[in-house]
């Protein structure tokens, strides 16, 4: 049925029919859905203050709000939902182990390892893999996701751990909430001296979220001040009872200095996970799994490392990670050694894909190149819509005027290059959770995997953004074209001093907001008439102290009488001073003001910048 909607525009309505769309479609999108011309609908976001073009993605604030007017409900299908009916277009299913109970083969536990800044997560990883990660870290703080498995003895039976290596740091809490889904266990590290902590119940609620057991690892039991028995108690409070005091949760008090109790710890997982998982996977079928790191090599191209959660990778196969494609040309483990294939809860290398994959996206084997590539193309083309979508600014008719006024809104673009997606992507999220306020506007024009080019110095020349690398340089003629154009290319390897600084940058472009500070009142003993200066107050500085060229008001009876005068004289006998203190007597001439009584109270004081907090 053709209505009439507002300004007279013909179009149809719904009655409360549900319309179903991506995030960060346009409104061509939504008029096909309805049959409806694309014209008419930019005309009703006209008439609702809102100016959309017509291919412009969307927020999904403006979809629901233009579906309201037209009587449709909107709803927007999540990028899991979405991806899962595009494979499902390609007869693909994600997620599930194909055959029956009899194809199903136990495979190890995937654990992440978890807990507070400096309580000693990473020199448990190094005591556990017996490798050096520490030496190579910026500021004690892993800096991005890494993939390796372990083996151990349990009860005489040789048994397989695979570890995810999460980063530390509060900062990258999205990389640390994408390790929890890929993981069977958590590891929740707390130092027996510190105790628990913020960050430790931080990631006690990512665990928590992704609905993994936990085992505690009490650690720095060598030190002075250690006391597991605190911790235990403390981590009652959180739901987490130790297996000694009735509960089901182990405790293992370690040392990863001295290497003391690793292996007990190690038996800790396996029984934990025996106990209370299904751990089994279909090795046959064509491999599934998740993307958990990935970087640009100068050598080697994309380098992703995956973990493969279903079936068998194997070199030649044909795979699709995220928007990443190609076919498997070598895979490697842990130690740099080749492999042929890898089967579930293997964290392998691989090479041969055609871009960068981002962290915590899924991968999953084709039969045809062809495919591979529409699957990518598909999730690329998503991905670019939901990020414009984000991205849009909304500008109503209203607060256009503003806008368009220099200065109303100031605005602060970045690029963002990094060595490895996971880095980029926890950077770009904690940027974009900065909140000084509705008058500066964060805005990442780019963000990328590998060094800076001189297509992003021009793009920032463009755009007057700034260029973060971080943990990578500019290369070749970027450098030069940086110095040319005048572009601030900044180089950092920890990620909280990118977030310090932006966030400073982003308070220093807010306008100062001045608060009134009072300097000193005066009390007026007697009144002094002069033919040349007017009237001046004989007074008495009742408290702090009253200097010239500052501002004052004067008070009669309690009540302001006069607002926003000046002290443009000041004097003690015959002397001009600049200030008089508490107690002292002197006049005060108040220039042009002459209506000053005896008794009447003059208030000093001044505007000074309020720092921002």
């Amino acid at each position: 049925m053709q209505a009439p909607s507002v300004g007279g525009v013909m179009l149809p309505r719904g009655n409360g029919q549900v319309v179903r769309l991506s995030r960060g479609a346009s409104l061509t999108d939504f008029a096909e859905k309805i049959n409806a011309n694309p014209a008419s609908l930019v005309a009703v976001m006209l008439n609702l203050g809102e100016m959309v073009t017509a291919t412009q993605s969307v927020t999904d604030e403006t979809l629901q709000l233009l579906a309201d007017e037209m009587n449709y409900t909107v709803e927007i299908v999540s990028p899991e939902e979405e991806d899962r009916e595009l494979l499902e277009s390609f007869s693909i299913e994600f997620g599930e182990n194909e055959g029956g109970e009899e194809m199903l083969v136990s495979r190890p536990p995937v654990v992440t390892v978890m807990g507070h800044v400096d309580h000693g997560k990473t020199r448990l990883l190094d005591a556990i893999r017996k490798t050096n990660v520490v030496a190579g870290e910026a500021g004690g703080i892993t800096q991005h996701i890494g993939a390796y498995q372990v083996a151990t003895t349990v009860n005489g039976e040789d048994r397989a751990i695979t570890f995810i290596d999460t980063p530390g740091h509060e900062a990258f809490t999205a990389m640390r909430a994408r390790g929890a889904k890929s993981t069977d266990i958590a590891i929740l590290v707390v130092a027996a001296n510190d105790g628990v902590m913020p960050q430790t119940i931080e990631a006690l609620n990512h665990a928590k979220a992704a609905d993994v057991p936990i085992v505690v690892a009490v650690n720095k039991i060598d030190v002075e001040g250690a006391d597991p028995t605190k911790v235990r108690g403390q981590l009652t409070e959180f739901g987490l009872v130790a297996e000694e005091y009735g509960g089901d949760t182990m405790f293992v008090d370690i040392s990863a200095r001295q290497g003391l109790n690793i292996d007990s710890l190690l038996e800790a997982v396996v029984l934990t996970a025996d106990a209370s998982l299904d751990l089994r996977a279909n090795a046959e079928q064509d491999a599934q799994g998740i993307a958990i790191e990935a970087h640009l090599d100068r050598g080697r191209g994309a380098v992703a490392t995956v973990l493969v959660q279903r079936g068998t990778l194997r070199v030649g196969d044909t795979m699709v990670a995220g928007d990443a494609y190609g076919r498997v040309r070598a895979m490697l483990d842990d130690t740099g050694a080749q492999l042929e294939e890898a089967g579930p809860s293997t964290p392998v290398l691989v090479l041969g894909l055609t871009n960068v994959p981002g962290a915590g996206d899924n991968f999953l084997v084709v039969d045809e190149d062809r495919t591979a590539r529409q699957i990518a193309e598909k999730r690329a083309a998503r991905e670019r819509n939901a990020a414009f979508a984000k991205r849009t600014r909304r500008v109503s008719l209203e607060d256009l005027d503003k806008v368009l006024k220099a200065g109303e809104v100031q605005q602060l673009n970045l690029i963002i290059k990094g060595d490895a997606s996971g880095s980029v992507e926890a950077l770009e999220s904690s940027l974009l959770q900065l909140d000084v306020g509705e008058e500066v506007d964060l805005r990442i024009l780019h963000r990328g995997v590998g060094a800076v080019t001189e297509t992003d110095i021009d793009l920032a020349a463009g755009s007057d953004a700034i260029v973060i690398g971080f943990n990578v340089r500019a290369e070749g003629r970027a450098t030069s074209a940086a110095e040319r154009e005048g572009v601030d290319v900044r180089y950092y390897s920890v990620i909280y001093q990118v977030i310090e600084e932006i966030e400073a940058a982003l308070k220093g472009m807010l306008k100062p907001e001045y608060e009134e500070v009072e300097l000193g009142t005066a009390e007026i003993r007697e009144v002094f008439r002069s033919s040349k200066l007017g009237n001046i107050a004989g007074v008495l500085i009742r408290s702090g102290e009253v200097k010239r060229n500052t501002k004052a008001r004067l008070l009669r009876d309690g009540k302001v009488v006069a607002e926003s005068l000046n002290i443009e004289g000041l004097r003690r006998f015959k002397d001009d001073v600049t200030e008089i203190r508490e107690g002292f007597e002197g006049g005060i001439n108040l220039g042009n003001f002459n209506d000053i009584k005896v008794d009447d109270v003059i208030a000093t004081y001044e505007m000074r910048e309020k720092p921002r907090g």
